[in-house]
């Protein structure tokens, strides 16, 4: 696809085709600062995209990119344009999708974000379901935090996400899913291993968490009271636990307790812990969340539906 621009400089009307394709090969080596390694996302060889990055400038008649033996810069103009050419290739995508969902919205990809202590548990679950019930639907599932998920949708390089708080963007839509509980990882030897629940106040000043930027830490420790002056757990500045795996670690070998999301529970069992339900029943909600403009809501309904099913199944097994 070409986008052609028309404007007015000097009473003079001139027309400058701009490939979009063009456009992809710059926001490319904008993001990588490296023409081999943008070369390399873009499928193709970097004398191809050294000369169609030179076709655009000499287009445009501007220099775009600040070229060294090291890296590669924008120009102040160039950063001007990356922020057109990300919109309009925002644009482009839209219409191919409204083109799309006019043919089948089912049929296509479906770019979903997950966030980290959600995505290796509720994936396995709804995989093959979903491709049973949208054999023509291609899931691409992108991993990252909250933060970043919701810039990927405001930037459109995602369509939906499935999140554990509500997303606080009033252009964003959420939509509830389902609740899902919190339980109590403690070591063999904790004084509460043998209860048949566990108090969130009692594990307070022991609680373990996952580092800043992971929606659990701070639901974890509001399950537990542990916010408002209250120190950050046991666990020390200097161990920082990006990842379940690394938390329950932890726990296993002493160091403090912990909380684990309900469809995380079975991936553990076999460790060194013990799992004890909360005597608040504290849980989280996995929300699905939105553009309000996207073209296929069919598609996230049919999400929707199937992930509602798988949770509800495997909630019944706990």
């Amino acid at each position: 696809m070409t986008i052609v621009v028309f404007y007015d400089k000097n009473w003079l009307l001139s027309k400058v085709a701009v490939n979009l394709q063009d456009l992809r090969y710059l926001v490319a080596v904008a993001e990588h600062r490296h023409f081999g390694r943008a070369a390399e996302a873009c499928n193709v060889s970097q004398p191809t995209l050294s000369s169609q990055i030179k076709k655009l400038e000499d287009e445009l008649g501007v220099t775009l990119l600040e070229r060294t033996n090291k890296r590669v810069d924008l120009t102040p103009v160039g950063s001007q344009i990356l922020s057109h050419a990300r919109r309009a290739l925002a644009e482009a995508s839209q219409m191919e999708m409204v083109a799309q969902a006019a043919r089948d919205p089912l049929v296509g990809s479906l770019k979903l974000g997950v966030i980290p202590t959600l995505a290796p548990y509720l994936m396995p679950l709804i995989l093959k379901p979903l491709k049973q019930a949208c054999p023509g639907l291609k899931l691409e599932i992108w991993e990252d935090q909250t933060r970043s998920l919701i810039d990927g949708l405001r930037n459109h390089r995602l369509d939906a996400a499935l999140l554990a708080t509500p997303p606080e963007a009033p252009e964003i839509t959420d939509v509830a899913l389902f609740d899902e509980p919190l339980l109590a990882a403690l070591p063999l030897e904790h004084q509460f291993a043998a209860a048949k629940a566990v108090s969130e106040e009692l594990l307070a000043r022991e609680l373990l968490v996952l580092a800043d930027g992971h929606c659990l830490a701070n639901q974890a420790m509001d399950a537990c009271g542990a916010r408002n002056g209250i120190q950050r757990g046991a666990m020390p500045a200097s161990m920082q636990a990006s990842t379940l795996e690394t938390l329950v670690n932890l726990v296993a070998a002493g160091y403090g307790a912990t909380l684990l999301p309900a469809l995380a529970a079975d991936s553990f069992r076999p460790r060194e812990i013990v799992l004890r339900p909360l005597v608040g029943k504290s849980s989280r909600t996995v929300r699905l969340v939105s553009r309000p403009g996207f073209p296929r809501p069919q598609a996230l309904r049919a999400l929707e539906r199937v992930i509602r099913k798988a949770a509800s199944t495997a909630m019944a097994r706990k």
